[in-house]
C-alpha cells in the first residue's frame, strides 16, 4: 500500500515500534522514565482492583484510594506513609532516593563481577607458581605434550604446567579435556597472549619454571614465531645462564643456528621435520621400529632414568648389564655431562658417573647379580647378517621427502634402488620420464595419484617395502590424512590380488586415524605430531635425554634394531631374558626388550612388543621372534643414494635435536 505521494504506508504497529526504540535510544533517564510510567501502569490498576474486590477494605473512597497507595507503594518499594500530599510526596521521593542508591550499588558490584570474571575467563590473570612446566604456544603436539607430563610418574610429573598461546582460553581447556589431556593428578593453568610479548610472558612467571617448552605453530610463519618467543623469554630472563632449560621446536633446519643462539646455553632446539624424516627411514628397514619407539617415549610404560653407579666405580661397564632384575642399562652419563650410549664393555665407569637405564620408575633400579640366570648352553654363535639390496617405492610428496630420501642415503645398501611417484600437483619433481643422471639409484614419476585408477594401476610386486607420504597442510586436501587412507587401501586391495602383504611406511598427522590405516603387522604407522610431542615430554623431563634420543634417532652411532633371536638364542630354546642380554653384550649391544612372533594372542594394543622384561623372565625363543637392541647398525635399512632433487633441498642431514 502506497500514500497519496507515492511513498510505500508504513503500518500504524510499525512506525509506533520505530517510535519507541528512537526514544529508549536517546539516554539512560528516557529509559527510566518508560520504565517508571510501565511500573505506575502495571502496578496502579492491579492494586485498585484488589483493593476494589477485597471486602475487608474500607467503605469510603478516600480508604480505599488511600489502601490503593499503600499497596502500590510497598510494590515499588516507594514507602507507605500516609496523611497530607506533601507527606506523601516526600515519602515517594525518599522511596525513589532508596531505590536509586540500592540499585546503583548492586549495579556496582554485578559490574565489577563481570569484569572479573571476564578478565579470569579471557586468561590474562599473573601465574604465581614454582618449579611448573612453562609450555609456550600451540601446535598439533600441545595435548601430546600436556598429556605425557600429567600422566609422568610422581616425583617426575610437575606440579603445575602452565600453558600460554594466542588463543581463547575456554577452547584451549576444552581442547585439552577433548584430548585427554588434563587430569586431577597436576594443575592444567591457561594463559591466552602472544608469546613473544615480553610483558604476557612475565605474567607466567618463566623464571621460577623447571622447564620451558616452545611449540610452533601449524602457520608457514611458525619458525619464525618461535624465534619471537625464545627472543621474548631472552628479554624476560635476561643473559644468565641460571634461567630454566629451554626446549624448543623448529621445522626448517635454516632456524636452527639462529633458534640456538636465541635459546641461550642451557637451551636444547628440535627439528621436527628431520627427527620425522629420520623415523621414516628408520623403520622402513625394521618392521615393528615405531611400535618400540612409541612405547620407548610415552610415560605409559617404560622409559630412560638416571640411576646411581656407586655400586660399580672404577669397573667396566659391561658388568651392570646383568646387575639390574628389573631395569636395563644402555649408557653412561660421564662426571662431565657427556652422553655414551652404548659404550665398550670395557669402559671404565668412573666416579661420579650415572647409569642411563631403562625402568618403570627410580624405585626399579636397585642393584643385583643377574649372571646365575645365563645359560651359556642355549646362546646362539654369532653370524653375519644378510646384506641384500631392496628397492622401494615412495608414493606422495611433501616437504619431508627431500630429507627421508637424505637419510636413506646415509644408510644405503649396495645395489638399492627407489622410485618415487609424485603428483604434479605438489613441489617436487617435474617432468613425465626419468631424469636422473646416470648411476644414480633413485627415479622421478610422475603420475595422478588423486586418481585411484592411478593407485591400482601399481605393480608392487616389484619393490621391497612402500613409503606413503601424505601432502602437507595447505598443498592437498583439509585432511592429509584422507588421501594417505586411501592410498593404504589401494595397497591392501592390490596384496589381496596378489597374496602378498607389502610391508608400508606412512606417515599419519593425526593419531585418532592410526587404528583406521590398513596396514597389515609388517607395516609402520607414523604418527609424526604425536611421536614428535612424546619426544619433547621426555626431554622436558630430563634434559639430558636429548643426547640420548638424538643418536638414536640418527642414522649414524647407536639406534634401535630388531634383529631375529636366532642371532641370540638357539631357536626352540628355552632362555632367560637375561641369557639374551648376555648374548646382545657379547656382540657388543643392548638388548632392551623383544618382539613375539605370536602378536595374534598378545592382542592389537602392543603388537608382541615387550620392552624391559625382567632378566628372570624365561620363555622358549622362537626363530620368527626379534629381539629389540640398541646397536650400531652396519647393515642400515635399505636405501639408494638420493638425486639431485633431493639434494637441493638438503645438502646433509641435520641433527634432530641440538
Amino acid at each position: 500500500m502506497e500514500s497519496a505521494k507515492g511513498r510505500p504506508r508504513v503500518p500504524l504497529r510499525d512506525w509506533a515500534r520505530y517510535r519507541f526504540d528512537r526514544t529508549l535510544a536517546r539516554s539512560t533517564g528516557t529509559l527510566m522514565g518508560w520504565l517508571v510510567i510501565t511500573c505506575l501502569a502495571v502496578v496502579v490498576p492491579v492494586s485498585l482492583l484488589l483493593v476494589w474486590t477485597d471486602p475487608g477494605s474500607p467503605a469510603s473512597l478516600s480508604g480505599r484510594l488511600i489502601a490503593t497507595w499503600r499497596m502500590s507503594a510497598e510494590t515499588l518499594r516507594l514507602g507507605a506513609a500516609t496523611g497530607t500530599p506533601p507527606r506523601l510526596v516526600l515519602s515517594a521521593v525518599l522511596g525513589l532516593v532508596a531505590l536509586l542508591c540500592v540499585s546503583t550499588l548492586v549495579g556496582v558490584i554485578t559490574t565489577g563481577l563481570a569484569e572479573r570474571m571476564a578478565e579470569l575467563s579471557r586468561g590474562r590473570s599473573t601465574v604465581l607458581e614454582q618449579g611448573h612446566v612453562l609450555v609456550l604456544g600451540w601446535s598439533d603436539q600441545v595435548t601430546t605434550v600436556v598429556g605425557e607430563l600429567v600422566a609422568a610418574r610422581a616425583p617426575r610429573r610437575p606440579r603445575a604446567i602452565v600453558l600460554l598461546a594466542d588463543r581463547d582460553k575456554s577452547e584451549m581447556e576444552e581442547a585439552l579435556t577433548a584430548r585427554g589431556g588434563p587430569a586431577s593428578r597436576a594443575r592444567i593453568i591457561c594463559r591466552s597472549g602472544p608469546a613473544s610479548d615480553p610483558e604476557v610472558l612475565a605474567r607466567v612467571s618463566p623464571r621460577s619454571a623447571s622447564t620451558v617448552v616452545v611449540l610452533p605453530s601449524n602457520g608457514p610463519t611458525a619458525d619464525a614465531e618461535v624465534l619471537r618467543v625464545l627472543l621474548g623469554l631472552r628479554a624476560v630472563l635476561g643473559e644468565g645462564t641460571d634461567g630454566p632449560p629451554v626446549l624448543a621446536a623448529i621445522r626448517d633446519d635454516r632456524y636452527r643456528a639462529p633458534a640456538r643462539l636465541a635459546a641461550g646455553p642451557r637451551g636444547t632446539v628440535l627439528e621436527t621435520d628431520t627427527v620425522t624424516a629420520r623415523l621414516i627411514a628408520q623403520c622402513v628397514g625394521r618392521p615393528g621400529l615405531s611400535l618400540v619407539l612409541r612405547d620407548l617415549l610415552d610415560f605409559a610404560g617404560d622409559e630412560f632414568h638416571l640411576a646411581d653407579s656407586t655400586a660399580f666405580h672404577h669397573g667396566p661397564f659391561g658388568p651392570t648389564l646383568l646387575s639390574h632384575p628389573h631395569s636395563c642399562v644402555v649408557g653412561l652419563l660421564t662426571p662431565e655431562g657427556r652422553t655414551l650410549l652404548n659404550p665398550p664393555a670395557d669402559t671404565a665407569v668412573l666416579p661420579g658417573s650415572r647409569l642411563i637405564v631403562l625402568a618403570r620408575d627410580d624405585d626399579s633400579t636397585r642393584v643385583e647379580d643377574c649372571r646365575h640366570l645365563v645359560d651359556a648352553a642355549v646362546i646362539a654363535p654369532a653370524r653375519p647378517e644378510p646384506d641384500d639390496p631392496s628397492r622401494l617405492l615412495l608414493l606422495g610428496w611433501n616437504r619431508r621427502a627431500p630429507l627421508v630420501l637424505d637419510q636413506l642415503r646415509s644408510t644405503a645398501r649396495t645395489g638399492s634402488s627407489v622410485e618415487v611417484v609424485a603428483d604434479s600437483a605438489v613441489p617436487g619433481p617435474r617432468g613425465t620420464e626419468d631424469r636422473q643422471p646416470a648411476g644414480r639409484d633413485v627415479r622421478f614419476r610422475q603420475a595422478p595419484l588423486s586418481r585411484p585408477e592411478t593407485l591400482l594401476g601399481l605393480d608392487l610386486d616389484r619393490y621391497d617395502a612402500v613409503v606413503v607420504l601424505g601432502p602437507d597442510r595447505g598443498d592437498g586436501p583439509d585432511h592429509p590424512d584422507d588421501w594417505t587412507l586411501v592410498a593404504l587401501l589401494a595397497v591392501r586391495l592390490l596384496d589381496g590380488r596378489t597374496g602378498r602383504e607389502t610391508r608400508v611406511v606412512t606417515e599419519l598427522v593425526d593419531d585418532r586415524n592410526r587404528p583406521l590405516a590398513p596396514v597389515n603387522s609388517g607395516s609402520d604407522v607414523i604418527v609424526s605430531g604425536m611421536l614428535i610431542g612424546l619426544l619433547m615430554a621426555q626431554i622436558a623431563q630430563n634434559r639430558h635425554l636429548a643426547a640420548v634420543f638424538e643418536e638414536l634417532l640418527s642414522a649414524e652411532g647407536n639406534t634401535v634394531c630388531l634383529r631375529p633371536a636366532g642371532a641370540y638364542i638357539r631357536p626352540g630354546a628355552e632362555a632367560t631374558f637375561a641369557g639374551v642380554v648376555a648374548a646382545a653384550r657379547d656382540r657388543g649391544e643392548c638388548a632392551i626388550g623383544y618382539r613375539r612372533h605370536d602378536i595374534t594372542r598378545t592382542g592389537t594394543g602392543d603388537q608382541g612388543i615387550r620392552l624391559n622384561p625382567p632378566k628372570g623372565e624365561r620363555r622358549v625363543w622362537y626363530a620368527e621372534d626379534q629381539v629389540v637392541v640398541i646397536a650400531t647398525d652396519h647393515h642400515g635399512p635399505p636405501a639408494p643414494a638420493a638425486g639431485p632433487d633431493a639434494s637441493d633441498t638438503a645438502d646433509s642431514a641435520p641433527s634432530g635435536a641440538r
